[in-house]
């Protein structure tokens, strides 16, 4: 069995390390990186954090990659992603194990694929550290949905924040995510401890609108979608769609509402922007039905937090406290960056890192790649495994 970290790489022993984690989202701002203190069960501690915004010559490369799966043409995207990787996780010293999201291009679990594009083997050469990469795939090929897979992460949160009671964490980013957490239970794959799935778009549809129309990034303040009037024909057409009818786990790619844009097309900007950002907050509403209790409090995380007219739709639909993450005392910039930090030392380590609660897959399961710098891979499935 090969010790992580061997050669020039200190042994990682049982204890809390220093991992640090990456996140580039559906949004397509750009990547997140953070640092967690963690044995992969309790956080210890949260460590220094840095954004590397994509420019907009990068994000329309991405944005045109989008639905794609592997193949030699996305050579060049796969090379901006680890780019933008290598040049942001360079910054950080005196770390054990990096964490690697990669960028979703595809996302299709009913078939049994997912697609995260960019090779961890590739920054363990060059940031000299172990990687734990592909994420989504194992839980993927084992019948679950692959996503999310914060709300291991969600669940230390509460512990951690000292929490004893039912709440939820909504993540506003391309698409929304909600975890319910009972902080109750000591780990995150017991019965009962958490049920996650997607709720719905979020901010991509918002901010592709504001791209093709205004040639901006996204509804600063959300001040366009304040000066308009919500269209109720299309929020009620939104909310019959089937995916609000399937019972949780369930999973989204970030173009399964792609039928959006042409919704509001006759809407002038302002009522199209009120109208999407309803839509967001409404799937949230509906979503809520399917939480085992009603979670006391709601926090939001991602970017749609800042977003003051999202944030009242969502408390004026919801029968408890709407807060942003940071009443916690927790980075909502960074809790997802943070979060496969988190992960990355449950893989290391053999623990969990999804459950039926969460992806709807049969069992309790682990998943990743470990890639040592001149390294093979090694692929975990919640054991250990053998190097050949």
């Amino acid at each position: 069995m090969r010790a992580f970290g061997a050669g020039p790489l200190r042994a990682l022993g049982a204890g809390p390390i220093r991992a640090l984690g990456a996140m580039s989202g559906t949004s397509l701002d750009g990547v997140d990186a953070a640092v967690v203190v963690t044995d992969g069960q309790t956080i210890e501690a949260f460590g220094a954090h840095e954004f590397r915004a994509y420019t907009e010559i990068e994000q329309a490369q991405l944005r045109r990659a989008l639905g794609q799966w592997p193949s030699e043409a996305l050579d060049s995207v796969q090379e901006l992603v680890e780019m933008a990787h290598a040049h942001v996780l360079s910054r950080f010293d005196s770390v054990d194990l990096v964490g690697f999201h990669g960028q979703t291009l595809a996302h299709d679990p009913a078939n049994r694929r997912t697609h995260q594009i960019g090779d961890g083997r590739v920054l363990a050469e060059v940031l000299q550290l172990p990687v734990v990469w592909d994420f989504r795939s194992n839980d993927v090929e084992l019948g679950g949905q692959g996503a999310p897979l914060a709300p291991f992460f969600h669940h230390a949160c509460a512990r951690w924040a000292g929490l004893e009671q039912p709440v939820g964490f909504l993540n506003l980013g391309g698409v929304g995510n909600l975890t319910w957490v009972d902080p109750r239970l000591e780990t995150p794959d017991e019965d009962g401890a958490l049920l996650a799935f997607d709720t719905g778009p979020a901010n991509a549809p918002i901010n592709d609108l504001m791209q093709t129309r205004r040639g901006q990034a996204y509804d600063s303040e959300g001040a366009l979608a304040a000066a308009g009037q919500v269209n109720m024909p299309v929020l009620e057409r939104f909310l019959s769609h089937g995916y609000f009818h399937k019972i949780p786990p369930k999973s989204l790619d970030r173009d399964d509402f792609s039928d959006l844009p042409a919704e509001v097309s006759d809407l002038g900007d302002a009522d199209a922007a009120a109208t999407l950002t309803a839509c967001a907050a409404a799937s949230v509403a509906q979503g809520m039905v399917y939480c085992p209790s009603p979670p006391t409090r709601l926090f939001v995380t991602g970017g749609g937090r800042r977003n003051p007219t999202l944030m009242a739709m969502l408390r004026a639909g919801l029968d408890c406290p709407v807060e942003p993450v940071e009443a916690l005392g927790l980075n909502g910039d960074m809790l997802e960056a943070q979060a496969f930090a988190y992960l990355a030392v449950r893989v290391l380590r053999g623990l969990p890192t999804s459950a039926p609660g969460t992806t709807g897959v049969r069992a309790p399961v682990g998943g990743g790649t470990l890639s040592n710098p001149s390294d093979a891979q090694q692929s975990f499935t919640g054991v250990a495994v053998d190097e050949k």
